[in-house]
């Protein structure tokens, strides 16, 4: 029988963590207020690192928290009242990357679990045999291994071993840059990463200011270090055979949306993994991972080294087939009448597609909605507005309402 491995996924929100776990994550991981490498990804109050580390095992599933900022002499003062904390409201692990700070935890919070960081470049066996025996939980492999490096890992251990299955990629090696500081003064290694890595580039010749030359031959210039997104959903079952423990979603700025989507595509395809029949990948997953605001997919170092096919060099904005319109916060069956959040404008007459934790998502027009003081309406057009549908089918709460986005026009 197939080890069954984890599901991880981002929780940049509270509201991002109830959708990770209505949407079949087994576990999640979010970030503190101060010490996580998401300086702006909707992190985490401690009262509300509690609460979420409640809701999840109210629900028998895990919560782990980001320790894993590079930290400079100052702040390693607050760092272990922040630790003790975290194992008294029963974080199920902490994620690090530095050395001091992982001894830190062994000494401030001895009974909470350590995983290590994809920033602690663990690329070969005897790195992660070694954090082993220092006592991590896990260890998070980087991003630039192949299967078969993976696999040598495995045999030469016994750590549990997490691997990223799908989400953004960097230019970065596991995720440690210095262009950031560089261009803008923002330390991507202590959390405030400015994307350098996706802007627009180009050669000057120092006697020649202004005169700017394309690195490649494009009259849009070329964006060289924009990766595509890596997705390794159509291969999980040949994750799943290399030993993973846990198969982590990119992803903590991301939206609600996308945190929904992405997991419950991960959930279906891991369960027919683990079901005994042989791996087929269903269109509706691939589907579902396009709906999405993303950047053209990859299957990154999963099957060797990269190449220039693994760029994006003519843009680098995201794609997606859908708009996330609305979040059913509850549902009447008596009147079959749903309490809807609005997220983007809705009208009368527009199809929606309802898409749930549990089932198949169904398409509908909306023809009847009304306003919180039960005024018929014809548009929802202010942000998070509270409106009432009428639904053609019952509807679970945290289901997403979208509409498929237009199909641009060849040029």
């Amino acid at each position: 029988m197939k080890k069954r491995p984890e599901l991880l996924a981002p929780a940049g929100t509270m509201e991002k963590l109830q959708m990770a776990l209505a949407y079949g994550a087994d576990a999640a991981y979010l970030g503190g207020v101060q010490f996580g490498l998401r300086a702006f990804g909707g992190n985490f109050a401690n009262e509300e690192i509690r609460a979420a580390v409640q809701l999840a095992h109210g629900a028998g599933k895990k919560v782990y928290v980001t320790v894993n900022v590079f930290p400079h002499n100052d702040d390693l003062v607050s760092l272990p009242d922040y630790l003790r904390f975290l194992a008294e409201v029963g974080a199920d692990a902490v994620l690090v990357a530095d050395l001091g700070v992982f001894m830190l935890v062994r000494e401030a919070a001895p009974t909470l679990p350590v995983h290590i960081s994809t920033q602690a470049n663990n690329v070969n066996w005897r790195t992660v045999r070694a954090w082993q025996e220092l006592g991590a939980a896990r260890v998070v492999l980087a991003r630039e291994l192949s299967r078969e490096e993976i696999r040598e890992i495995r045999r030469h251990t016994s750590v549990e071993l997490e691997l990223f299955v799908h989400g953004a990629m960097c230019i970065s090696y596991s995720g440690r840059c210095l262009l950031s500081s560089y261009f803008t003064g923002r330390d991507a290694n202590r959390g405030a990463c400015a994307q350098s890595c996706r802007w627009k580039y180009a050669l000057v010749e120092m006697s020649r200011p202004g005169e700017y030359y394309p690195i490649a031959e494009d009259e849009r210039g070329t964006y060289i270090m924009n990766s595509k997104d890596l997705c390794l959903l159509p291969h999980l079952d040949e994750v799943v055979r290399c030993g993973i423990d846990s198969l982590k979603i990119e992803g903590r700025m991301k939206s609600v949306h996308y945190v929904a989507s992405v997991v419950k595509a991960y959930r279906m395809a891991l369960d027919a993994c683990l079901s005994g029949n042989p791996y087929e990948v269903r269109e509706e997953w691939r589907a579902e991972l396009e709906k999405v605001s993303h950047r053209a997919y990859t299957t990154g170092f999963f099957f060797g080294k990269t190449t220039g096919a693994d760029q994006i060099y003519g843009s680098s904005s995201y794609e997606q087939t859908s708009d996330f319109v609305g979040l059913v916060r509850a549902y009447d069956p008596v009147t079959q009448i749903a309490t809807v959040e609005q997220r983007n404008n809705m009208k009368l007459g527009q199809e929606i597609e309802v898409f749930q934790p549990v089932g198949a998502p169904f398409r509908q027009n909306l023809s009847e909605m009304w306003d919180e003081e039960g005024q018929e309406i014809a548009a929802a057009p202010h942000p998070q507005q509270i409106v009432r549908i009428r639904m053609m089918q019952e509807v679970a709460a945290n289901s997403i309402l979208r509409r498929d986005v237009p199909m641009k026009k060849e040029e």
